[in-house]
């Protein structure tokens, strides 16, 4: 089995501006990440265009069920900023792709120390491998039908809706 990590942007892959205090987007952590968790399963790494999740349009959306009815690979990972990737979801979930599709991302980006970032790409790449057919969202070691997810902005965590 091959897996598939598509990376869309958001928090994880964002990069600390030392001089302004800002965080934007420069080259993806992912292929770092990758190397770093010593995944032995093979995976193909698909960049789409980093974006912050509340700057993705429906285009955007479009171009990752695209990218998902593209892939030969039966698992898929998608790396996706938390504020709307439920809305991601739901343009995948319907699609029903016979694919196990999981939508991962981080409240911390990648480069900060206690990020989640890593763990939640080390956990939605295993249960990827796992789940059966359809499209879920992992955050922080728990498991989300794509229908039955939402972000808790104060928690700072995802739950059932």
């Amino acid at each position: 089995m091959t897996l598939r990590i598509i990376a869309t942007g958001g928090t994880f892959d964002k990069h600390y501006n030392e001089l302004n205090g800002t965080l934007g987007f420069a080259d993806s952590h992912l292929p770092a990440a990758i190397a770093r968790a010593r995944i032995t399963t093979p995976v193909e790494l698909e960049l789409l265009p980093l974006l912050d999740s509340l700057d993705m349009q429906d285009a955007d959306r479009e171009r990752v069920l695209a990218s998902c009815q593209a892939a030969p690979e039966k698992a898929i990972v998608i790396v996706h900023g938390t504020d709307t990737m439920k809305e991601t979801a739901a343009v995948l979930g319907p699609a029903a792709l016979d694919k196990t599709i999981v939508f991962t991302g981080a409240m911390i980006p990648y480069e900060i120390d206690g990020s989640d970032a890593f763990f939640n790409l080390g956990f939605a790449c295993g249960v990827a491998q796992a789940l059966p057919a359809g499209v879920y969202v992992a955050m922080n070691g728990r498991i989300f039908a794509w229908d039955n997810v939402q972000k808790n902005r104060a928690a700072g965590v995802f739950q059932p809706r």
